[in-house]
């Protein structure tokens, strides 16, 4: 093989391969390429993004661990401590959808239980082609992965969110997300601290699986090859994983551990020089102590293979025989490797030879940087110059016509068929379930409560990034406080096409930016994440999507609201202000067939007063149910709060010329569907209308009364004007059964 073959062949350029020359001061051999290959890829060393990552807020009051490590970590006070993250598996799940997203769930429950945590609740946040085809078989893959992984595991999936674009037909999105509870002293940061130190490798055995993923899989575009590529995905057990939690916070409670790090992506390769790079060390690693599942491994395959459910632990000296009888008792392999040494170097040995000697500073900290060329993408010209207000507005009687076609639609309709197929009670903690604007859980013995929701919106972000990427952070934080808890922290996932196209740079860094404003002013730092680039397949790039998973905190659990309304005779209250805002709605493009206009208009000093008028509220206790407007607009808002309470029970009448207006003609289509952000759809008992009204005079926020909820049918009107007025439960019925019949292709 040639040098340029074998360089090419770990995904390095020439350039990359002379600054491998250079940091070595020789030629690297076949494992040391291969090892540069994947610390170097973009999906490990965040070559490309690094630079535009710096400008989002990673400090806060609360935050005790922020980016760098296997997950970031935040104060609930007292003794007691969050840990959380998110991390996609998109490339893997295209390829291989139920082991692709199952290793994904399995991957981040490890980064969350590496810090000492104890995973409580998953959530994943996923995009299709429309769901039909291949894209109903990668549903149905991917959905049935999550379940199974989390499932047997005995970690409750409690929420997510789902989008159907053709934009994703070629290459899906999985990105999951896990919270974990840990005390501040049992917190464990993956350092290979202590020279001298052993180094233990439990877990699994290591096999062939999962090689090169990170590099040539994670870190491409696809093509015509992609499937070729199935043996780079890993395979999962979540058994095993479960056994492996238990025996590491088993070994955590003997104090005797001094770093671990799962072993994820690019192996032991990222697993010893991660560790090592943290705390300024080194790390001497004999891979004939290695235990393995498959004869004949090399030591190419042993470095670079990414088997699951596999842990690298750093022990104090003396403790190596005890915490091995621990994953023995528990039925895992435990094995001293090797050890920590004080010279910064990662010297790998086989058969008594060294093998490899590479500093570990070259393979992290030493990565490239790249601030690559940017352009504004030449569609937006298109896209911006088309003014929604020219299209004729819906006449009154199509609006009940319109409004079903609305709730069958893929990104509206009701998720029941995912998350029936998850454990999402698993551990007694869930409170708010699946189906509320965020799931809410409790903390065992203390009043606290944790609320978690993930959002992104990649058709905003597609027409205007740095506003989609400030609506994405607005969203998930809202989403949080209309369950009644205060916004405090997010983690992100950034999923866009390649990176080596200007017009990507640019959607890339627009978005961070617009996200980093977003973040200062509602006052939520990034605790870490994931950047995933190379989500093109044939030349066809994703919407640029970045996902936001925002944990909330309620000093009293019992405050904590659903969105489904409780009562008849409850009045419904609007809060906040509405606009023409039809750009990137579901009813243009649904209706019209459009993806164009620009997206809605955001006032993030407006945001924050609407969602501190909302957590007060909820507070002082005058709220009986709280909903978030966006997809779909007011209309769907309404009937999402009256079919999540309790089914065919509750249904509404409600006044749209009492909507609160930024103009004081709004259009009939705008009223109904126009996503407007920074609403919410409240619920009080009659005798607190007044107090909350007060309330949102004081906090400067539009408010107005709509209409009361009723029993079992549905009633919008404008004034005297009727524009729906049907039964609750066929409403239901289209909306509940939508996604069922298309994803099993009964439709």
């Amino acid at each position: 093989m040639s040098k340029q073959a074998a360089w090419e062949a770990v995904g390095l350029t020439e350039e990359e391969y002379e600054r491998c020359r250079r940091l070595l001061g020789r030629e690297p051999n076949h494992l040391e390429l291969g090892m540069f290959g994947l610390m170097w890829s973009e999906h490990c060393s965040y070559k490309t993004s690094k630079v535009h990552l710096r400008k989002l807020p990673t400090a806060g009051p609360r935050v005790l661990q922020g980016p760098g490590e296997n997950a970031g970590v935040i104060d609930l006070g007292e003794d007691l401590a969050l840990v959380f993250k998110i991390e996609s598996h998109n490339h893997p799940s295209a390829i291989e959808p139920f082991q692709g997203a199952a290793t994904g769930v399995g991957g981040i429950l490890r980064d969350v239980f590496a810090m000492g945590a104890y995973p409580i609740a998953i959530l994943d946040s996923l995009r299709f082609g429309e769901p039909d085809g291949r894209s109903r078989y990668l549903l149905g893959g991917v959905v049935a992965g999550i379940g199974w992984y989390g499932n047997c595991f005995g970690c409750p999936t409690v929420g997510g969110e789902v989008y159907f674009e053709p934009a994703y037909a070629g290459n899906p999105l999985v990105n999951a997300m896990c919270l974990g509870l840990v005390r501040h002293e049992e917190i464990i940061r993956g350092r290979a601290e202590g020279p001298g130190n052993p180094v233990l490798l439990v877990g699994a055995p290591t096999g062939r699986d999962g090689i090169h993923g990170a590099s040539l899989l994670a870190s491409r575009e696809f093509d015509e090859q992609a499937e070729e590529r199935r043996p780079s995905v890993q395979v999962g057990d979540p058994f095993r994983g479960k056994l492996l939690l238990e025996a590491c916070l088993e070994a955590r409670a003997t104090g005797l551990l001094v770093g671990v790090n799962d072993l994820g992506a690019a192996g032991l390769a990222s697993a010893c020089s991660e560790t090592a790079s943290r705390a300024g060390t080194g790390m001497e690693i004999d891979l004939d102590r290695v235990s393995r599942r498959e004869p004949g491994m090399s030591a190419y395959e042993v470095m670079l293979s990414e088997s699951q459910e596999r842990m690298l632990l750093v022990v104090k000296p003396g403790g190596e025989d005890v915490v091995a009888g621990i994953f023995a008792r528990w039925g895992l392999e435990a094995a001293v490797i090797g050890r920590v040494t004080s010279d910064g170097i990662i010297r790998v040995r086989e058969a008594g030879k060294v093998v490899a000697e590479v500093p570990a500073r070259a393979l992290t900290g030493e990565a490239p940087t790249y601030m690559r060329p940017e352009h504004e993408p030449a569609y937006l010209t298109a896209t911006r110059s088309f003014a929604p207000e020219r299209l004729p507005d819906l006449e009154p009687a199509e609006s009940g016509r319109i409004l079903r076609q609305l709730l069958a639609a893929g990104n509206l309709s009701s998720r029941e068929w995912i998350w029936r197929q998850y454990d999402h009670l698993v551990g007694a903690n869930t409170v708010l379930r699946p189906g509320s604007d965020a799931a809410v859980l409790r903390v065992k013995g203390r009043p606290l409560g944790i609320a978690v929701s993930v959002d992104g919106n990649g058709r905003y972000c597609y027409l205007d990034p740095r506003q989609g990427g400030a609506l994405a952070v607005a969203e998930a934080a809202r989403n949080v406080a209309v369950s009644g808890a205060r916004p405090v922290a997010l983690t992100n996932c950034l999923n866009f096409g390649n990176p080596e196209r200007p017009e990507i740079m640019w959607q890339f860094r627009e978005v961070v930016e617009g996200m980093a404003e977003a973040c200062q002013v509602l006052g939520t730092p990034v605790t870490g994440g994931n950047v995933s680039f190379y989500n093109e397949t044939l030349g066809e790039n994703i919407y640029p999507t970045p996902v936001v998973g925002m944990v909330g905190l309620l000093e009293d659990i019992a405050l904590a609201t659903a969105q489904g309304f409780r009562a008849a005779g409850d009045h419904i209250v609007l809060l906040g202000l509405t606009g023409n805002d039809l750009g990137g709605s579901e009813y243009l493009k649904l209706v019209h067939g459009v993806v164009g206009g620009l997206p809605p208009h955001l006032d993030l000093e407006e945001e924050r007063r609407v969602q501190e008028l909302c957590l007060e509220a909820i507070g002082a206790g005058l709220i009986r149910s709280a909903h978030d407007c966006s997809d779909g607009g007011l209309a769907v808002a309404l009937l999402e709060s009256a079919f999540t309470a309790a089914p065919g029970a509750h249904g509404f009448e409600v006044d749209l010329a009492c909507v609160p207006a930024r103009k004081a003609v709004l259009r009939r289509d705008c009223l109904l569907f126009g996503e407007t952000p920074s609403r919410i759809v409240l619920t009080v008992r009659p005798q607190h209308l007044e107090a909350l009204l007060k309330l949102a005079r004081r906090h400067r926020v539009a408010a107005s009364r709509l209409g009361e909820v009723r029993q079992a049918r549905v009633t919008m009107r404008h004034g005297d004007d009727f524009w729906v007025d049907e039964p609750t439960a066929e409403l239901e019925a289209v909306w509940r059964g939508a996604l069922a019949c298309t994803a099993e292709g009964t439709a």
